[in-house]
């Protein structure tokens, strides 16, 4: 899944940044970039799902509450430094004309790091005693802070914004970065965070005895859910009167949230069957291999996009121009991921036989 997540986030990017302005108005760029709006509910959602293995590995060990939740918002806040970082890097390679307010943009690596460190608070708030007393009262937590998320969206991108707040600080909420009002390309808490919850409540499901003991039956049923909640949300949008004194369907739209966490659960459906006697079950997979270096193949493949590397000249190239270069960046972060998981460990190795030579076989 997070293979397919680097996949259609190359697309996304790569037609994005260089299609000319005609070929910006054609059908062809208007479905690649609908389907930009998957890859980071996926990333969101696994790391929901990541964080649910990990507690639940900790409390198998006997670890409290507190103890897990540690754990979780320490990773989470390694993943928000790394989102920093990279803001940094990008604002010194543009530097001279990037605004400096870039610095404070909110992306999906800085989404991903506070959502881990709001799913840690609600493990610890969660009492961890039997480990499947605590899976369900965690994974019923996580599903209300997914529901919470998502019906605050509207309100606070609108009548309930904070304006009180600083704008680097509301950009967390709403993503009104330094503009006045929200924007739809950042990635705020509200309604982005719902993603990692679901993913959180769904991770505790799959880990469940009884789950274990029916996968494919269970991964049937949750393509089925995520069939029955598309449809219900396509119900509830259709209806003539909504909530909201503002409704926006395609950014802060429950009813959208809820189509895309379908979409998600038809997409881990899919990919169960994939890897249990598709493709993913051969010698080699293209996107098990790019899901085991997704933050590394990100963080590259934007500079040779978007950067002044660009692989191919900015807002100017036709839908074939711009498929060529496509192709180039899929086999380039492919051999970058194969070179980095063939090198992993090699380091320490290394290091191992320079220390002891005659003990230390370097294969």
């Amino acid at each position: 899944m997070r293979g397919l997540a680097c996949i259609l986030m190359f697309q996304t990017h790569c037609y994005d940044a260089w299609l000319s302005p005609e070929a910006r108005k054609t059908a062809f760029f208007m479905y690649s970039q609908l389907g930009g709006t998957l890859p980071a509910p996926l990333f969101l959602f696994l790391a929901g799902i990541s964080v649910a293995l990990v507690t639940d590995k900790l409390v198998r060990k006997g670890l409290s509450s507190a103890q897990t939740a540690k754990t979780t918002i320490r990773r989470g806040a390694e993943i928000f430094a790394l989102g920093l970082l990279f803001r940094l890097q990008e604002f010194l390679i543009a530097l001279g004309w990037a605004p400096w307010s870039d610095l404070f943009r909110v992306d999906i690596l800085n989404t991903i790091g506070v959502s881990m460190m709001l799913m840690g608070v609600v493990c610890w708030l969660v009492p961890a005693r039997r480990e499947g007393a605590f899976r369900l009262r965690l994974g019923v937590a996580a599903m209300m802070s997914a529901a919470v998320i998502s019906l605050m969206t509207p309100f606070l991108w609108t009548v309930w914004r904070p304006r009180w707040l600083p704008w680097p600080i509301e950009s967390y909420v709403n993503g009104v970065h330094n503009l006045g009002e929200p924007q739809a390309w950042l990635f705020p808490i509200f309604p982005w965070a719902g993603f990692a919850f679901a993913g959180l409540a769904v991770g505790f499901l799959l880990l469940s005895d009884s789950v274990r003991e029916h996968e494919g039956l269970v991964f049937l049923l949750a393509t089925v859910a995520g069939w029955v909640v598309i449809k219900l949300a396509r119900w509830c949008d259709a209806r003539p009167r909504q909530l909201y004194p503002v409704y926006d369907f395609w950014h802060t739209s429950p009813n959208f949230f809820l189509i895309r966490v379908g979409l998600l659960l038809i997409i881990l459906g899919a990919s169960y069957a994939w890897c249990r006697w598709g493709a993913g079950a051969w010698v080699f997979s293209p996107l098990i291999q790019l899901g085991q270096t997704s933050l590394l193949v990100y963080w590259t493949h934007i500079e040779f996009v978007y950067g002044r590397f660009s692989i191919r000249p900015r807002r100017a190239q036709s839908i074939g121009e711009a498929s060529a270069g496509l192709a180039i960046i899929f086999l380039a972060m492919l051999v970058l991921s194969w070179v980095r998981t063939g090198l992993k460990g090699r380091g320490a190795k290394a290091w191992d036989w320079m220390r002891h030579p005659k003990q230390v076989e370097i294969r």
